[in-house]
């Protein structure tokens, strides 16, 4: 390995996007300041605009817009409708963090800065091209059962919730056409302030005043169904108000909403929405989330089958170490629909896009069948997220984000998981069991879900822990501005939309027209890797870390699938921390060592009764003279549930240890006799 020092003759290109705006660590100061008081805001909130500066319903964001047009148009909004310009850009920010998302709709149908949501066209869209992955995952992943298929079949549209279709609404209030509404952010932003005012008249309050004053109009306005989600949704955008939030969005606008941490909202208010709490009983969310029971039920189906995941005993019988995020590839209320099948699968909690509301399905302490490896569901939580990976502008709220990241703190709290992405995994980190599963796994959240947003809302951000020159990385690409070439969205080999992407590309050498690194386990016929949007063969992600193979000017390669990976890594345009940490290598003597997809018991350790699995290495190797980044001691375990009786479960225990490490785009599992741990520091 050699460390080599940047090249002072590799200048950042002219006009490069780092130039426009800010290097990669300004990029992930600029997210963590969105939560965070600021006394220095680089922009001053405009409220007082003259009457003449802008007629109500000038188009303010055209073609040579500036920097600050956004800023001005929630002033001239917020002046229109007389509603406090601090509730506009808050309500706004726990939506979209101001992006526009260039008129793409959200996961549900939202539109704009405000979120203004129609459904009825963009979700049926959506849900056409839903997929995260090859056919043919069995969610159990235990061979010891029969496979449990998937069904993804876009539901009937029906009528859309009132949280579904506002945008209408907004039509209504502001007399502008439904097209401006979705395409041109300044009549968006409109359509907000029009909605919120129409909120806070119903509620027979008086237009304009305190910030405070407008609680019960912010719950309204969520349009959530329940109260308990409006006053989460309504308490979250009065945090905002009071720690203050400033960014740069995704169309180079300049946004800033000034702290005002002294601020006490009326939260009484909420008492007058006449809209039911749902039942929490059975469920196990942290108080700062609303959360409603919607058991996945356990029952006998024909013969000695049943469904859809096992009751177990959870940590006294088995401790969970990982935490499993996912997308639906289908709405809402398809999601709860499936759940609800005794014939399907099951994963203990679903997160709503809109509003952030979460319904629990399982018991933690029970395994759900989720992540197609049986070893990883026995030992993890699964978490679904309304959203479809392969439509890259069909983005995420804040607000699930934000709900979701207090979750899984909790879970990992209450669990004793640590919060890195060696324990919080996406399941597209989640290994194949043996060969022969390992092209059905599913590649759900996909290269668009922001891991380094996530976790700086979980108060984890990834920051350098060691030297740029050490021999350990963390992947950290500034999500907004990383934007790979994906194909594969709506059609095979056509190119996604560009968007931001918290994954890198890896390639055989330091050239941008090498080809991609080969996953001998996706494509045992040595075929090469894609840029499709479902193959993780050559993808490193946010958050994930390995061992320093090499470095060349303006590139760093990795030890990857027992090959060296490079990928660019200029200077000017990191996308990699120094790290410190504990590696793997092949114990003295070793050519090299067999990879596991899972941490099963020696034969030795089953009692009679209970069928032996097999311990069968995955089609790669870990090859004398490399490394890898170790993720925790996984015991050796093995839980057979084969009858609907929990009673008649065990939980087989062996003498082998196994380490996880990072191996590829997914986790993987070695043999602690046949390895050797040190520092990355040697």
């Amino acid at each position: 390995m050699r460390a080599v020092p940047p090249d002072p003759e590799h200048t950042p290109p002219p006009g490069s996007p780092r130039r426009a705006r800010g290097n990669r660590t300004g990029g992930h100061a600029r997210r963590a300041a969105g939560a965070l008081a600021s006394a220095a805001l680089l922009l001053p909130l405009v409220s007082g605009l003259p009457a003449a500066d802008a007629a109500p319903g000038t188009p303010g964001t055209g073609a040579a817009a500036g920097p600050d047009t956004l800023q001005r148009d929630f002033a001239r909004a917020a002046a229109e409708y007389h509603v406090p310009p601090s509730v506009l850009l808050a309500v706004s920010y726990l939506q979209s963090r101001w992006d526009a998302h260039a008129g793409a709709p959200s996961v549900t149908g939202g539109y704009g800065p405000m979120h203004l949501t129609d459904a009825a066209g963009a979700l049926a869209d959506a849900a056409r091209t839903a997929h995260h992955g090859e056919a043919g995952e069995d969610a159990r992943g235990d061979t010891a059962r029969p496979h449990r298929a998937e069904d993804h079949a876009v539901p009937a549209a029906g009528a859309f919730p009132e949280r579904l279709r506002t945008l209408d609404r907004a039509a209504g209030l502001t007399g502008l056409r439904p097209e401006e509404l979705r395409t041109d952010p300044a009549a968006n932003v409109r359509g907000g302030a029009a909605l919120l005012a129409d909120a806070q008249r119903r509620l027979g309050r008086p237009a304009g005043g305190d910030a405070a004053d407008w609680y019960g109009a912010v719950a309204r306005w969520s349009s959530a169904s329940d109260a308990a989600t409006a006053r989460v949704f309504a308490d979250d955008v009065f945090e905002v108000i009071r720690t203050g939030a400033r960014r740069t969005t995704d169309a180079g606008q300049r946004v800033a909403l000034p702290a005002e941490p002294r601020l006490v909202p009326h939260r009484e208010q909420a008492g007058r929405l006449g809209r039911a709490t749902p039942p929490a009983e059975g469920t196990e969310c942290p108080e700062s989330v609303a959360c409603e029971s919607v058991p996945a039920p356990y029952q006998r189906l024909e013969g000695s089958d049943y469904g859809n995941h096992d009751v177990s005993d959870r940590p006294r019988s088995q401790k969970a170490d990982f935490i499993v995020i996912h997308d639906t590839e289908a709405t809402w209320e398809k999601t709860l629909q499936l759940i609800r099948d005794p014939a399907y699968v099951s994963w203990h909690y679903t997160v709503r896009s809109t509003d952030g509301h979460i319904a629990q399905h399982v018991p933690v302490k029970d395994v759900a069948w989720h992540a197609g490896n049986w070893y990883v569901n026995a030992k993890s939580v699964g978490i679904e997220h309304e959203g479809f990976l392969a439509r890259p502008d069909a983005w995420y709220t804040e607000e699930m984000y934000r709900t979701s990241a207090r979750l899984v703190r909790h879970l990992a709290r209450k669990l004793d998981i640590p919060l890195d992405r060696q324990h919080i995994l996406g399941h597209d980190n989640v290994p194949g069991t043996v060969p022969s599963t390992i092209k059905g796994m599913h590649t759900d959240p996909g290269p668009y879900w922001d891991w380094a947003h996530y976790f700086e809302l979980m108060d984890r951000p990834f920051h350098p822990t060691a030297s740029p020159f050490s021999g350990m990385v963390t992947i950290a690409p500034d999500y907004d501005d990383n934007e790979p070439v994906y194909t594969g969205c709506e059609k095979p080999g056509q190119e996604c939309a560009p968007h931001g992407s918290g994954a890198v590309r890896l390639r055989v050498a330091p050239r941008d027209d090498a080809p991609l690194v080969k996953d001998v386990g996706l494509r045992p016929d040595g075929g090469a890797s894609t840029t499709d949007v479902n193959d993780t063969g050559a993808r490193a992600s946010t958050g994930q870390q390995f061992a320093v193979a090499d470095r060349l000017p303006g590139w760093t390669a990795v030890w990857y699938l027992g090959q060296r990976a490079w990928f660019r890594d200029p200077w000017w345009e990191p996308v990699a921390l120094g790290a410190r940490g504990k590696l793997v290598t092949p114990r003295e003597g070793r050519k090299e060592i067999p990879v596991y997809g899972r941490a099963y018991p020696e034969k030795a350790a089953y009692p009679a009764g209970v069928p032996v699995q097999a311990v069968t290495p995955l089609p790669y190797k870990l090859l004398a003279g490399q490394a890898y980044v170790l993720g925790q001691t996984s015991p050796s375990e093995y839980l057979y549930a084969n009858d609907f009786d929990p009673a008649k479960h065990v939980v087989v225990r062996g003498k082998d240890r196994y380490y996880e490490i990072q191996f590829g785009h997914r986790v993987a599992f070695v043999r602690a006799d046949d390895v050797t741990v040190r520092s990355s520091n040697r």
